[in-house]
């Protein structure tokens, strides 16, 4: 092999990276209401962190939820799914990519409600809350502790 032809090859698969990590890069589809200011504050957070989001406004989020088979106990503002999970409210970032390594069987995660202090809900307090695991048949687990 040439040396002008390794050059190419090495210069062709360096640009080809970029194209390749953005291809590889989830999307989280976001189903919120117009008017919620959380919401989009939510999708700031997953954007920040990393993650492509394709946020549609719809007259009832919770239809979504029922469709995703996240039970109507865990609600809250707003839907998403990434890869086949659910998500459910404002569940941090990180426990999005913990998600995507580990792949558990699960239809996804949840933070019921809308917990001051979780991503979207800064302000002047900080509650504690879970990001739950929720199972089939909508069993779940504590996946992460916030305090």
């Amino acid at each position: 092999m040439s040396l002008r032809f390794l050059q190419h090859a090495t210069l062709a698969a360096l640009l080809a990276l970029p194209m390749a990590a953005s291809a590889a890069k989830p999307v989280i589809e976001v189903y919120k209401t117009a008017a919620c200011g959380c919401c989009k504050e939510w999708v700031k957070h997953l954007e920040a962190n990393g993650f492509t989001v394709k946020a549609q406004d719809v007259a009832n989020p919770s239809d979504y939820r029922e469709k995703f088979g996240i039970p109507a106990e865990y609600g809250s503002c707003h839907s998403g799914r990434v890869n086949g999970y659910a998500l459910e409210g404002h569940v941090p970032a990180s426990d999005i990519k913990r998600l995507l390594a580990e792949k558990p069987k699960a239809r996804g995660l949840a933070v019921p409600a809308m917990p001051m202090g979780s991503p979207g809900m800064e302000g002047p307090r900080k509650d504690p809350y879970e990001v739950l695991l929720v199972k089939d048949g909508g069993k779940t687990a504590v996946y992460k502790r916030y305090e």
